[in-house]
């Protein structure tokens, strides 16, 4: 990755990551790569990378050599997750292992896209596939997560239940915005409003239903990323309210 480095990207991505002092991203350095190029070299070793050396990507001050760690922890999720015809408890201990040093190794997921790229798809199967035991993971991490006085693993709870509404299910993600409408953080504002539209994609009324009791709660820019799918009219009565 430091052989790839390209000073004119690195400058790019400082400013759309927001890294001038008193933006969310202070202090995070780039090598100057793509997400592509960062995919491509995950590609290639993926699951033959062993726990300490993802923990010392992770750690890396460069935030590409963060987004290939945790890039490894979904392919890593995506190699015990079962296949078609296996029993849902298969494989189901290393799942728990990858998930529990996901959730130790959550605060350097400190970006929007490092939390993006990886958290449904880590935690989202592991908390949707039974235990070795046949129990199912406790959903309540993302209560905590939520709770945390970390942007990133509050982020990390919110955008978590995209796994779960892609399955129909929209409960969590509902409870998980609850907690979050009064968060005083941008990022947060547009990780729960895009949740929200997610829903809606799926079941409209369940969205209608949610907005008409906390609309007068919430800020502008969740709701508005919440209505974006609706038609004109629609979205104007919900501004208006």
């Amino acid at each position: 990755m430091r052989a790839m480095e390209d000073e004119a990207q690195r400058r790019v991505l400082g400013r759309f990551f927001k890294t001038a002092p008193g933006k969310y991203g202070e202090g995070d350095r780039f090598l100057g790569l793509r997400v592509p190029q960062t995919r491509g070299i995950v590609k290639e070793c993926r699951l033959d990378v062993p726990f300490g050396e993802i923990e010392a990507l992770l750690r890396s001050p460069w935030h590409e050599a963060r987004l290939a760690g945790f890039l490894l922890l979904v392919e890593e999720m995506k190699d015990a997750t079962p296949r078609r015809g296996e029993q849902p408890v298969s494989r189901a201990a290393r799942r728990g292992e990858i998930a529990r040093f996901y959730l130790a190794h959550a605060r350097y997921a400190n970006n929007w896209d490092l939390v993006d790229l990886s958290c449904y798809k880590v935690l989202g199967p592991w908390l949707s596939l039974p235990c070795a035991d046949g129990g199912m993971p406790e959903r309540g991490v993302l209560d905590a997560l939520a709770g945390s006085d970390n942007l990133w693993e509050q982020r990390i709870a919110i955008v978590t239940t995209m796994a779960f509404v892609k399955a129909g299910c929209f409960a969590d993600t509902l409870r998980i915005s609850d907690k979050l409408l009064g968060h005083p953080h941008d990022l947060i504002h547009k990780a729960v409003g895009w949740m929200l539209r997610e829903v809606g994609k799926r079941d409209i009324d369940t969205l209608r239903g949610y907005l008409e009791a906390n609309v007068g709660r919430m800020h502008r820019t969740t709701l508005r990323y919440a209505i974006e799918r609706m038609s004109a009219d629609e979205r104007g009565y919900f501004m208006r309210r």
